[in-house]
């Protein structure tokens, strides 16, 4: 093998280069090296370089090419890409093993010469030994399957003098010439000779010898074959000047088809890079300007709280089929994963759909609630029942069926339900936190509307103002999440509180009305002063000393006691309301109910917790969540990052945007645009001049 890397010759037309002038490209940048006029020279560079390489990648061939630029007075403006040549995979085991070769070695040529020919606009120069006949030709099926019609192919068949000495009659070359249909009608391949002398000449001589060898070729299947060869179909094929020839008027009539469309596109990009370095130069002449830095940066901000706005409130683009997620996705990147305390997974409505922004907060908090409602109060032990109805016995409450049963839900939702009120707060964190990210690729999009780029700026340029941008910006949602567990918290303490009535409302309207028919029947012409003690008789329990969990809730009690009504009107305690529910309750039970206090205290309890839960999700928890985070997000944001980005000294202000090396790498931006440009330019104004010959 001779060639192991690509090797990429840019021929460039120079009218002040009679001698061709190479430059080798770096490895590792776009700047090319000093010119070699020497073909040694060249030749010694390629393999050192070729062989640095290899070492370098552990590897028999490297698809990273070689670029060589030519710069020459007789060539057009062309780039050939030399590849590797083909090896048989059938030989690998023999013939690699003989030279140390990889076995991989045949895919990755093929691979890598696949790659390179396979852009429409490249003309595929085939190369073959006249040695191998056309029915055997393997790789001519790997040519096809690039171009299948062969219609930007050339095939050469080189070493063509060696397959000269097998013809005698006109029969067989004529055959052989017309490829024996293997390459249909339209495909006529070139067969050429090179010469043979391998000793060091220059230019011109080499050039005399290929036309002498041309002439000898002709000279043979004139004179030398029987019948000669049918020279008016197959003479403008045979030699390397024909070869050429035909390669030079392929070359004018495809740079003619190409000049309207490669001239706008060269303007285009002229236009595109002259813009990009005023912007360089823009952001190079406003390090030294704060005040400029400052209004750019403000409205920069408020543009992206703009976008943050619209995204919550709902917005087309960007695609939300690239920029959105699904609920999979978001608990897989947010590293939260299921609800916490529940078996199965939660899948809300549009679960599969990839949203962002107000839709994928407002599923967060579908799913929340489909939590919340998939968690059902916990069955507890007999122990606790008995713990605590013999203390609440012990402080004379009865036999404390209700206030076992709401204890138990109440302790049942501070334990179930606060970990679902922290996820939902780090969910919604997470939506939004995602939201920045969307508003600069929309931003960058308006940018490209006329009228939105002359009333904003690009700060694109600017990473450490991006940075401080998105951790304030990150800084203000951790905080809003922060708030917002507080106050969620603070909701569920509150009716979660021994104080708190939502466990007795459904029996508030039977007890006021029970409590006012006695009081009219028992009070008669007395004085209904509010406040008032008025005397009425109502049946006590007799209870056993010892209450327990699994005493009958039913059963025959003695009347052996009376006790004061009191009408309600002037201030009074909340306990004693919830001692008066209790009693009530618990009286009415005696009567309706049969079975075990712990059956019946489990039902209670249950009651309860769906009761705390209903109340805390749907009257607090879901308007707190909304005016936690989204009122800020809309109202607060542009202060919030204000006061953190721009409220401080010039000197702090400019650590955003000259960092260490900032003003360097904006200057070397700078150089390296001028050069394309200048490049740019070059190839405008002289493909502008070939067009015109055309």
């Amino acid at each position: 093998m001779g060639t192991r890397r690509p090797l990429i010759l840019q021929m460039v037309h120079y009218p002040n280069a009679p001698d061709p002038r190479c430059k080798f490209q770096e490895e590792d940048s776009e700047e090319y090296g000093s010119p070699i006029m020497l073909a040694s020279e060249i030749a010694d560079t390629i393999k050192s370089r070729t062989d640095a390489m290899l070492r370098k990648t552990k590897t028999a061939v490297c698809s990273k090419p070689i670029v060589m630029r030519a710069e020459y007075a007789y060539c057009p403006n062309l780039t050939i890409i030399d590849t590797p040549g083909f090896i048989l995979k059938s030989l690998t085991a023999a013939w690699l093993a003989k030279k140390g070769e990889p076995e991989s070695t045949p895919d990755e040529i093929l691979s890598m010469v696949q790659s390179l020919a396979s852009p429409p606009h490249r003309i595929i120069v085939f190369l073959q030994q006249s040695s191998v006949e056309w029915c055997s030709s393997l790789w001519l099926d790997v040519i096809r399957n690039i171009d299948p019609t062969l219609k930007r192919t050339v095939v050469v068949v080189s070493k063509f003098d060696n397959r000269l000495k097998e013809f005698t009659e006109r029969r067989e070359v004529d055959n052989y010439l017309s490829a024996s249909g293997y390459l249909g009608e339209n495909t006529h391949p070139f067969f050429v000779a090179l010469p043979k002398d391998k000793t060091t000449v220059s230019n011109d001589e080499f050039r005399r010898h290929i036309c002498q060898v041309d002439v000898d070729v002709l000279h043979h299947l004139q004179n030398s074959i029987k019948g000669g060869f049918d020279e008016d179909k197959y003479k403008s094929q045979i030699g390397f000047n024909s070869l050429r020839d035909y390669l030079e008027s392929e070359l004018q009539k495809r740079y003619k088809e190409a000049v309207p469309a490669t001239l706008a596109l060269l303007e285009q990009r002229c236009s595109e890079v002259n813009t990009e370095l005023n912007s360089i130069n823009t952001k190079i002449k406003a390090t030294s300007d704060v005040a400029h830095l400052r209004r750019s940066s403000m409205l920069f901000a408020s543009a992206i709280c703009n976008h943050l706005g619209a995204l919550i409130d709902g917005a087309a683009d960007p695609d939300p089929q690239q920029w959105g997620r699904t609920t999979e996705e978001e608990k897989s990147e947010s590293g939260i994963g299921s609800w916490p305390g529940l078996a199965t997974d939660i899948k809300p409505p549009n679960s599969t759909l990839r949203l962002f922004g107000g839709a994928a907060f407002e599923r967060v908090m579908h799913e929340f609630r489909c939590a919340t409602y998939s968690v059902e109060c916990p069955t507890v032990s007999r122990e606790k029942v008995a713990n605590i109805i013999l203390a609440h016995a012990g402080r004379g409450g009865g036999t404390g069926i209700t206030e076992a049963a709401a204890e138990i839900a109440r302790s049942a939702a501070r334990s179930w339900l606060a970990p679902l009120l922290d996820t939902a707060c780090e969910r919604l964190a997470f939506v939004l936190k995602n939201l920045f990210d969307l508003a600069i690729e929309r931003n960058h999009n308006h940018l490209c509307i006329a009228d939105y780029a002359k009333r904003h700026v690009d700060m694109d340029g600017y990473v450490g103002f991006h940075a401080a941008l998105r951790h304030s910006y990150n800084c203000f949602i951790n905080n809003l999440s922060k708030e917002c567990e507080q106050l969620v918290r603070h909701h569920l303490d509150s009716v979660t509180s021994p104080y708190s009535q939502v466990c007795y409302e459904s029996v508030n309207a039977y007890r006021f009305e029970l409590s006012a028919q006695k009081s009219l029947k028992n009070a008669g012409d007395d004085d209904m002063t509010p406040g008032k003690l008025v005397e009425t008789r109502e049946a006590y329990m007799t209870i056993p000393e010892t209450p327990s969990p699994d005493q009958p809730s039913g059963g025959d009690y003695v009347i052996n006691t009376e006790h004061e009504k009191y009408i309600e009107g002037g201030p009074k305690k909340r306990q004693s309301r919830i001692k008066a529910n209790n009693k009530l309750l618990d009286n009415l039970r005696v009567k309706h109910h049969k079975g075990s206090s712990y059956t019946e205290i489990c039902l209670l309890a249950s009651q309860h917790f769906a009761r705390i839960r209903e109340v805390l999700i749907q009257r607090s928890v879901t308007s707190a969540l909304n005016s936690g985070f989204l009122t800020p997000c809309r109202d607060r944001l542009m202060v919030a990052l204000g006061l953190d980005l721009f409220a401080v000294n010039d000197e702090k202000f400019m650590d955003m945007f000259v960092t260490p090396g900032a003003i360097d790498a904006l200057q070397n931006e700078c150089e390296s645009l001028k050069k394309r440009q200048k490049i740019l330019h070059t190839c405008l104004s002289e493909f502008k001049s070939v067009a015109s010959i055309l």
